[in-house]
């Protein structure tokens, strides 16, 4: 029996009988209004619930095995197509990419605007010369084709190399280092019209549009657009200047880009259920960027660092996503070398080639984006509850001072 007492003293939810109580209209209004808020807080609570976050983890990245994909569409409007070439090169100066077979495509830019398809082979160090400029085959031999000359550039004995085409030509004037010029007075060239077609596309101040998509290995490098065929020979990646020099008043590396991204070209963050912008990672920095100096000899020069990123659905119909995201910083200087135009007391660095070249470091982190319901079942409940809680103690404490507010006012009137 003497445990009930006890029980009784430790009752912090004491209560009055009803006569006791004392109901007013001001208490009332109090009630109504914290039942309205209370409502409002509770609709709140579940709408934060039902809503959907994208919540990023940081993690080592284990797929270093896994190759990368570069999406490129870039245009040079004062360079035709068969000037600048495409070249994709690691860290060890080794070339681990076919740009021809990977499918890039080049577009004429005729000075109106419009954009028609090109019939020259997109200029890369990654084609091999002797696929270029070997022997003949048997076939050829049958039907009596001739070695074609390479005048003196590669060794001909027996017929070991045969220069049959302008391109042939072109790579073992490449091969010695000589200037290739325009290809006038080769009869390769003269024959096929690439004389005619460069010269023309020259003088009538056409540029090109070149895009596609290729894969290389996860390793750090860079891909570069520069002038003339490209060669790596003894450790060195030069290219063939000639006709770049030759035309003292054309040509520039002024750019635009129009889209560049590693992974997956459609951008996974349009894909994420969060609507707001601000949240909306930017997986594409350098797309509709424009390079516009009017410089010939000139080298803009982008430092990419590329993180790759796993978008997680919360729809199970929905597969990841794998792709990259990267922040870009630009420069640019003369090859000349020496002071900067806007900066007096930065000094360039001289030599190097024109163009636009394109440097990336490939980050051992990975991102892993989720999307996740911004509270748990039990986050709703407790924030239902504290609502209620907090709004009746308020509205209590509010209902008390009115009260007594009422009773002060009412005992100075009976005085």
């Amino acid at each position: 029996m003497s445990s009930r007492p006890r029980l009784l003293s430790l009752d912090a939810f004491a209560k009055t009988v009803e006569d006791a109580r004392v109901k007013t209209a001001s208490g009332g209004v109090i009630t109504l209004v914290c039942v309205l808020i209370v409502l409002f807080l509770i609709r709140n609570e579940y709408s934060d619930y039902m809503s959907v976050v994208v919540r990023p983890e940081l993690v080592v990245n284990r797929d270093v095995n896994r190759q990368l994909d570069i999406n490129l569409d870039i245009t040079f409007p004062d360079v035709p197509c068969g000037v600048m070439s495409l070249d994709i090169l690691d860290m060890t100066g080794d070339l681990h990419l076919d740009i021809v077979e990977s499918g890039f495509e080049m577009f004429r830019v005729l000075p109106s605007g419009e954009e028609i398809s090109d019939d020259l082979p997109l200029l890369s160090g990654a084609k091999k010369f002797e696929d270029v400029c070997g022997p003949l085959t048997e076939d050829e031999i049958s039907r009596g084709v001739p070695c074609g000359p390479c005048y003196g550039a590669v060794d001909q004995t027996d017929n070991k190399r045969c220069c049959n085409t302008c391109e042939a030509v072109r790579m073992a004037y490449a091969v010695q280092e000589w200037g290739f010029f325009d290809g006038s007075n080769i009869e390769q060239c003269e024959r096929e019209g690439y004389v005619e077609k460069m010269v023309s596309r020259i003088n009538n101040n056409e540029g090109c549009r070149i895009k596609g998509s290729a894969k290389i290995n996860r390793i750090s490098g860079n891909l570069h657009f520069a002038p003339g065929v490209p060669l790596s020979r003894n450790g060195r990646h030069s290219h063939d200047l000639s006709l770049w020099t030759k035309y003292s008043n054309k040509f520039s590396i002024d750019h635009k880009i129009n889209h560049f991204s590693f992974g997956e070209d459609p951008s996974a963050s349009r894909r994420l259920a969060s609507t707001d912008d601000s949240q909306e990672p930017s997986i594409h920095p350098l797309d509709g960027f424009h390079f516009d100096l009017k410089k010939k000899n000139h080298v803009a020069s982008y430092y990419l660092s590329v993180v790759s990123t796993r978008f997680e659905f919360l729809d199970g119909k929905k597969e990841a996503v794998d792709t990259n995201q990267f922040s870009v910083i630009t420069h640019d200087r003369p090859i000349v070398g020496g002071r900067d135009d806007d900066h007096q007391n930065t000094m360039h660095a001289q030599g190097g080639v024109p163009g636009a070249f394109f440097h990336f470091d490939i980050s051992p982190m990975k991102i892993i984006s989720r999307e996740e319901y911004a509270k748990t079942w039990s986050g709703f409940i407790l924030g239902v509850v504290s609502s209620i809680a907090g709004v009746l103690t308020v509205g209590a404490a509010l209902d008390r001072s009115v009260w007594t507010a009422e009773q002060v006012l009412r005992g100075k009137k009976d005085m």
